[in-house]
């Protein structure tokens, strides 16, 4: 699979716009995963806005 983030970056919900990776799929889902974290793109706009990318977050996030 080939991660384009040109193409990618017009659909990034992230708001984190300091991110080096921000809108490269690819690269965002291993660093968090790396992390023991989930990408901002899972969460919804008021938990992506949390910069929390926690499991326990996440599952609180969805929960709501």
């Amino acid at each position: 699979m080939e991660c384009i983030s040109s193409q990618s970056l017009k659909h990034c919900t992230c708001t984190y716009s300091a991110c080096d990776i921000r809108g490269n799929c690819c690269k965002c889902v291993a660093r968090h995963q790396g992390r023991g974290e989930i990408p901002g793109c899972f969460f919804t706009p008021e938990g992506e806005r949390s910069y929390d990318r926690s499991v326990a977050n996440f599952i609180k996030d969805q929960s709501r």
